[in-house]
Formats: structure tokens, C-alpha cells, sequence
């Protein structure tokens, strides 16, 4: 079935391998950005308003959020911080997600792993917290470096960083029955995620170039683009992403994965 789910999104990451040439006929600079940014960056011919899908992700520091005037804005998804390491849970977990599903929006949770606990740890951590019910997209394993952690300075070696996330991913996807996304940043993916997990959706994090530019040979489903972005019905700055391909392959992709 994984390898089914997988085959969905041809198109859809086709899109992130295409070159400023694809867009010679299209007036990019014409195009209205789909939301307000407080510190927007010029992509160039491969602004992220091409796309036709957008999202965002939250946790607590997003505060009360109005789900309705979220969807209204075209909010297509939303990513919603779960748990980190293997004693914390997001206190708005259970609000977003139980919101965000009434408001009808597609929504997932995510896990920020923590170096100094073990994969196990956090998966049983995860599973203890995140009820099947909220897991209407497939969850999210967020891996990178946190230089700011008072707690937890390690930085494994590669390949036990990839040993890590495969143990907690399969026990994930064995307990939910979806395989996980992976959310990486540019630093952490270059120092251990070139050319690995090439069967898992990628969500990458690029907020002043091109992902094409900046993670090598990557193929992504979903691009954060923005961490100043302004949404109706949230205050302050807001996560916004895109999905790779075009309406189409999202409905069907979030048919796919929604019943599993």
C-alpha cells in the first residue's frame, strides 16, 4: 500500500525538480501572493504563489487560533506540533487538531525528535499521545539541529541519526498504518539526509532560496517557504507552506492517504 500512496505524486514532485525556464511564458511577477508576509523573500520565477495549494503548521506559540477564518483564507492544511522528545506534549495538540478537523481541514500531527532520547522512548511517547483519530494525513517525523536546546547539546553521527528515524518511523507506520513525512531544515538535511529515504515525502524548509537550489537532488511534496507570514485568524507570524503539485493530484493524494 505504501508504495501505492507513493505512486500518487508523480506530478506533484516532478514539480520541484522544474528550472526557471518551465516558467518562460508565465508572467510570475503578476502573480498575487496568496498571503501577506512580513518579511517576504524574492524567489524569482519560482515563487511559491505558482502553487496552488498552501498550508501551514502550528503549535502552542501560535496561541487561540479561529480555524473558520483560517479555511476562509484558503488554508488548504495544517501541520500540528504533537509531542517532542519523550515527556512533552504541545498543550494546544488536542484543541488544533479537534478544531482544525470541524473547520474541515486537512491536518496531521508532527513529533520533534529529540537526540538525547531514544527512538523507541519517543515513539511509545507518541503513540501514548496521539490518538488514530487525529491522524487524518500522514504524521510528521521533525528532524534537526536545535542550537538553541538548553538540554540536549548531542549531535550523533549520520548514520546513527538515519538508524534513529527509520526505528521511530517503523513503529509509527506500524501503529497508524501511514508512513511517515519527513521535515528537515537545509543544515541537517546536507549533514545527513543527501541521497537517503528516498521512499518517504519529503517537507523541506527553505525560507530565502529556491529548494532546488539548496537541497541537492531532493524531490519534496512540501515546501515551508515562510516563517513571517500573516493568516486571518491568527495572530503574529505563521509557517506557511506548499504542496508540490497542482489540485488535482492534492485531492486525490488526501483521498489515498485519509483512508488508510
Amino acid at each position: 500500500m505504501r508504495w501505492l500512496l507513493l505512486a500518487l505524486l508523480p506530478l506533484s514532485l516532478a514539480l520541484s525538480g522544474c528550472t526557471s525556464g518551465n516558467y518562460d511564458l508565465m508572467e510570475t511577477a503578476s502573480i498575487p501572493p496568496r498571503f501577506a508576509d512580513k518579511d517576504p523573500q524574492d524567489f524569482g520565477a519560482k515563487t511559491p504563489n505558482l502553487h496552488a495549494v498552501h498550508g501551514i503548521d502550528v503549535s502552542k506559540w501560535n496561541g487561540d487560533v479561529d480555524w473558520g477564518k483560517v479555511k476562509q483564507s484558503g488554508v488548504s492544511f495544517v501541520f500540528i506540533k504533537a509531542t517532542e522528545g519523550k515527556d512533552m506534549v504541545d498543550p494546544k495538540f488536542d484543541e488544533y487538531w479537534k478544531k482544525a478537523a470541524a473547520a474541515g481541514l486537512a491536518h496531521a500531527p508532527y513529533h520533534f525528535y529529540y537526540f538525547c532520547s531514544t527512538a523507541d522512548e519517543q515513539a511509545d511517547w507518541f503513540i501514548r499521545n496521539v490518538p488514530k483519530a487525529s491522524m487524518h494525513l500522514p504524521p510528521v517525523l521533525d528532524v534537526e539541529w536545535n542550537h538553541t536546546s538548553k538540554t540536549c547539546k548531542y549531535q550523533p553521527s549520520p548514520l546513527t541519526v538515519r538508524t534513529e528515524m527509520q526505528r521511530f518511523m517503523d513503529r509509527i507506520e506500524a501503529y497508524y498504518g501511514k508512513r511517515p513525512i519527513i521535515y528537515t531544515s537545509v543544515d541537517f538535511h546536507r549533514d545527513n539526509l543527501v541521497g537517503e529515504f528516498k521512499d518517504y515525502h519529503f517537507w523541506v524548509r527553505a525560507v530565502a532560496q529556491h529548494p532546488q537550489e539548496i537541497y541537492s537532488d531532493r524531490r519534496w511534496a512540501f515546501w515551508q517557504y515562510t516563517s513571517t507570514g500573516v493568516v486571518p485568524g491568527i495572530k503574529g507570524d505563521t509557517d506557511i507552506n506548499v504542496f508540490a503539485g497542482t489540485q488535482k493530484n492534492w485531492k486525490s493524494w488526501v483521498a489515498a492517504v485519509s483512508k488508510q
